[in-house]
Parts: structure tokens; sequence; C-alpha cells
């Protein structure tokens, strides 16, 4: 049954679909035409959009992960990651599983070593502190690495995308 959506005539739904008495037939040209009104808090891909004061525009994140970066990375919770690759210590690449429309996409994150991220750590985008060099982005990944205490892997790495 298809629906019909326009921001000058609403949202259309053909006979037989919602509100339409019981009987009618699928696919005359009755319609029912719902339009100005208000989603308050509308589902987009089992996320939740808040209904939220002011003009400035939502900018929502185009992926995250929290993982653990020490021994065996493991990705504890993620949106658009696909999987996290551990180059060496501290120096992770956060794979996408559907990639950016371009490199220019803003890269944010936290760490920490122990439980409430105690002893916070730095976190370097597309930087890898081993080697000096620095790693373009690229749509399908960004790198990074961290500058820990003590110079070792982070037990929780979380970072989000932004464009």
């Amino acid at each position: 049954m298809p629906t019909t959506i326009s921001g000058s005539t609403g949202v259309t739904f053909p006979a037989g679909g919602v509100g339409n008495t019981a009987g009618a037939a699928v696919g005359t040209t009755d319609t029912q035409t719902l339009t100005n009104k208000t989603l308050t808090t509308p589902n987009i891909d089992s996320a939740q959009v808040e209904t939220v004061s002011g003009t400035a525009p939502l900018y929502m994140a185009r992926a995250w992960v929290n993982f653990n970066g020490t021994g065996t990375v493991a990705i504890r919770a993620s949106g658009n990651v696909t999987s996290i690759t551990d180059n060496a210590t501290a120096d992770y690449t956060v794979n996408f599983t559907t990639a950016m429309p371009d490199i220019n996409y803003a890269t944010i994150g936290t760490t920490g070593t122990g439980a409430n991220f105690q002893a916070p750590c730095t976190l370097n985008i597309n930087r890898v502190q081993t080697s000096g060099s620095h790693v373009d982005p690229t749509t399908s990944a960004v790198r990074i690495s961290i500058d820990p205490i003590g110079n070792g892997d982070s037990k929780y790495v979380n970072v989000v995308i932004f464009r």
C-alpha cells in the first residue's frame, strides 16, 4: 500500500488505509490526507529525535563507537561502525558500515583507563603517535591513536563522527 508524502499536500493514504471505514476497497480513488500535523517524537531507524526549541539545525552523529582498546579489541556498542582495526599499541582504525559522503567530517572522542574514566588520555585523530606520521581520513574509516599515561592502550575508547 503506497503512502505519498508531500511538503505541499501532506500525507495521503490510499483507500482502505488508516481511518477508512470497514470494507473500503484498497486501490480505489478515495483517499485521506493529513496536513499540518506535528510529529513530536519521530522514530528514525529505532532512534528517537526529541522535539527541541530554537532555530539552530540539528546535526546527528553519522557514526559512533564505544570499545575496549586493551588486549583483544572489542566493540561494546556502536552505530554505523562495522569493526575496529588494532594497528598497534594505542593505534586503531574505526571502520564505517556505510561510508561518509566525503572526508570533511568531524571526529571527536574520549578515552579512559579505568572505571569512571579515571586517568583520561588524549585522543589523537588521524595521527599515529608511535611513528609521528599523519594518516588522512577516508570515507570508509578514520584512524585514531591515543597518547595515554604510561604509553599503553586504553580500556575505554569512545569515538563519534559528525557530518
